[in-house]
């Protein structure tokens, strides 16, 4: 039987992903109180930065107690000698989709906090479980390569601003483990196992599909091989949409036909970066970019005939000429 790991080995576990982050700039650190952002928040702590640590907690408003723990979290952070926010998500709240608004209000909460305090970073406890649970979800929703790179170490979160999830690649165990060794008493999140909720469902389903083989290690796994497999066609669309760029005074201009010899993948990608350049939002959903692509962008290409569709707000012009150009849609006309 192997011996369990001394408290130095696992406060080393926690600090070598964490080092990088500190020393660097201002953080803001989003502690929920459950036992992994817990766990960021005190190992960051201890070891220190010559820059300003400050703590943040998103009071979602959506049970009664979620104040009072927030509240909670602001006791530890100053015990530790760092600056806590609460953060408040006011308004109306739907009543579908509450998780990924919630999700969305929080990293805007985040990031306008960061903006106010002068933070370059924001820091996040996701672990290697949140990321097996995040790629059998998008599994279980027919993703491509993008979704299931599941989670990214690093992006950007707002102009001047980068997420960073340093525990990515370490288990939740290890950190509820670091709690139990430093006296830490977390937060307890109930919607984390309310089966209202899909990843609840998915959470429940990770033994018996481990017991198969896809334990949370493979499905990490799987996310490093497709994120590294997606920055590749990334970096080749980007390379093809320079390459193929008319020049123009407005819109995003290309050529039609140099873009039609291009690989689907790449085309896919070429197109998608061509229409978030244009200023498109909305739905990103994979199905409505492969129905443009496939079905008619690639065909009328092939033909040689002009199209005009719409996507996320962006209108594809695929003229006679052969050149291809996103431009903002007109605004629909309402009835009379």
């Amino acid at each position: 039987m192997s011996a369990e790991p001394s408290t130095d080995d696992a406060d080393a576990l926690l600090a070598a992903p964490l080092r990088p982050y500190l020393n660097v700039s201002p953080l803001l650190i989003a502690v929920s109180g459950g036992p992994d952002s817990t766990a960021l928040m005190h190992r960051a702590a201890r070891l220190g930065s010559a820059y300003p640590i400050h703590v943040a907690t998103v009071d979602h408003g959506l049970r009664p107690e979620s104040i009072v723990e927030a509240r909670k979290v602001g006791l530890a952070a100053r015990a530790l000698g760092l600056p806590h926010h609460i953060l408040t998500w006011e308004g109306d709240k739907p009543s579908r989709g509450i998780q990924a608004a919630a999700r969305n209000a929080r990293y805007g909460l985040l990031a306008e906090c960061a903006g106010l305090i002068g933070a370059e970073t924001v820091l996040t406890g996701h672990t290697a479980d949140d990321q097996a649970e995040t790629v059998l979800m998008r599994l279980f929703a027919g993703s491509g390569p993008t979704g299931l790179a599941g989670m990214r170490r690093e992006r950007e979160l707002a102009p001047g601003l980068r997420l960073a999830r340093p525990f990515l690649h370490i288990r939740k165990a290890d950190l509820v483990a670091y709690c139990d060794r430093h006296g830490l008493e977390p937060l307890r999140d109930p919607s984390n196992a309310d089966e209202r909720f899909a990843r609840a469902r998915l959470r429940r389903l990770i033994p018996d599909l481990a017991t198969e083989g896809l334990d949370p290690e493979r499905l990490c796994r799987l996310a490093d091989r497709m994120a590294r497999d997606e920055e590749a066609l990334l970096q080749a669309a980007r390379t093809a949409l320079a390459a193929h760029r008319v020049p123009a005074r407005t819109d995003v201009v290309l050529d039609g036909q140099a873009l039609a010899a291009l690989p689907d993948a790449i085309l896919l990608r070429a197109v998608d970066l061509a229409l978030s350049e244009a200023g498109g939002g909305g739905s990103q959903r994979l199905e409505r970019l492969e129905r443009l692509v496939f079905e008619d962008l690639r065909p009328a290409l092939a033909a040689g005939v002009p199209i005009r569709r719409t996507l996320r707000g962006i209108l594809v012009d695929l003229g006679e000429d052969g050149v291809l150009s996103f431009g903002r849609a007109p605004a629909r006309r309402s009835p009379s």
